[in-house]
């Protein structure tokens, strides 16, 4: 294999972690590549969109920008992330080129059909360690179907700093440009919370926080977490609920609708086919080789609850003592100057879904808070720093 092939198969052969508690192992992470380019993405004014009870279309933009990288490069593996208001990834210099045109048509399509307005930019790895500071990727086995990447070094963290500096910006795509959204969906209802809240959940290290000690202190929360009842996981089969016509059937209109045509167009399409979907998995209807009570399972076993990018993000579902316990250790800590977090309580998780195929296994849910979620906790992890 020549070097460049090595470079672009980096991510599908980096070494795989099982288990959670792993995630701030170094041995875990690896490198990235010099050639290799970060993607960052983040919606402007997204407290203010909350605030008018459009978190779902502020989810949808984030799980937009790595729907359209994923099918703009037919499938293939790259790591990313998902914050909720936006979201990270990496892609190997070949696939940079088009991966800089999909973020700028995903960039018109929110300003177009979500009236949001999506900051994104794109950075060489390269210039990212020019100023001392690391990329380093890991990939999390969530279930037997897929993994997850993670990420440390605290370059994430500094690109989308610099990205809301405004450098790096990459332009929105022309009126007439539109991503491929295939297989971005929000079927599901709101799922509400079985254990006493979701609890949103941001921890990051200070600067000039000791790893080591950064470490030990998500190490400490993540045990925590693990000790209860299925690690608090928000999506269970029981909480996956349908109805017809589908919560997010708007978004997903807005989604599929192709260059000049008809709104009302998209969403009879869309209301046509989800009427089926809605029977088949309603009743557990098994059509061919597609199992409903199979890809529910695989949904939850398949949803993106807990990840580390240059800091711990946890979505979960727990009783009001355990999240008081885990922010009153956080407190502690940042007492001691080591970390910063935020965190929001609601009484609801959502789910946005992206099922290239129902019939194979490796569909991705990305999850967060139904009031606010990550990008309110977040305004809370800026407050903590003022």
């Amino acid at each position: 294999m020549n070097e460049k092939s090595q470079k672009d198969s980096f991510y599908d052969d980096a070494p795989i972690f099982h288990d959670f508690s792993g995630v701030t192992n170094p041995s875990c992470y690896r490198p990235l590549p010099d050639d290799w380019t970060i993607g960052v993405a983040d919606v402007e004014q997204s407290t203010k969109a909350i605030s008018e009870n459009r978190y779902k279309a502020v989810n949808m933009a984030g799980a937009a920008v790595i729907v359209a990288v994923t099918n703009a490069l037919e499938g293939k593996d790259f790591p990313f992330v998902f914050g909720g208001d936006g979201a990270g990834l990496a892609v190997p210099a070949a696939d940079t080129a088009l991966t800089r045109e999909a973020l700028a048509a995903t960039a018109t399509w929110c300003r177009q059909e979500l009236d949001l307005t999506l900051r994104v930019a794109m950075i060489p790895v390269s210039v990212v360690r020019s100023h001392g500071i690391d990329v380093r990727i890991a990939r999390f086995a969530a279930s037997e179907n897929i993994t997850i990447a993670m990420f440390s070094g605290g370059g994430m963290a500094w690109a989308d700093a610099a990205m809301k500096q405004g450098r790096f910006g990459l332009p929105p795509s022309p009126p007439d440009a539109r991503p491929d959204l295939h297989g971005l969906s929000c079927r599901y209802e709101e799922i509400p919370t079985s254990r006493g809240l979701i609890l949103s959940l941001i921890v990051v290290p200070t600067a000039g926080a000791r790893p080591d000690v950064f470490g030990a202190i998500v190490n400490d929360v993540v045990g925590l977490v693990e000790k209860t009842p299925g690690a608090a996981r928000p999506v269970t089969g029981q909480s996956l609920k349908v109805k017809w016509p589908p919560l997010g059937f708007e978004l997903e209109a807005r989604a599929q609708r192709h260059s000049g045509e008809w709104l009302i167009a998209s969403r009879l399409k869309v209301l046509a086919w989800t009427l089926p979907y809605y029977f088949i998995t309603r009743f557990g209807i098994r059509v061919g080789n597609f199992m409903p009570e199979k890809y529910k399972q695989q949904v939850v076993e398949n949803s993106d609850f807990r990840k580390y990018d240059d800091g711990l993000r946890m979505v979960l579902d727990c009783t009001p003592e355990l999240a008081d316990e885990i922010e009153r250790r956080l407190s502690a800590a940042a007492e001691m100057g080591s970390v910063r977090f935020g965190l929001n309580r609601q009484d609801k998780a959502m789910i946005t879904c992206f099922t290239p195929s129902p019939m194979n296994a490796n569909h991705v849910h990305f999850i967060d808070g139904a009031d606010g979620g990550y990008a309110t906790a977040a305004t809370a992890l800026k407050a903590s720093a003022a």
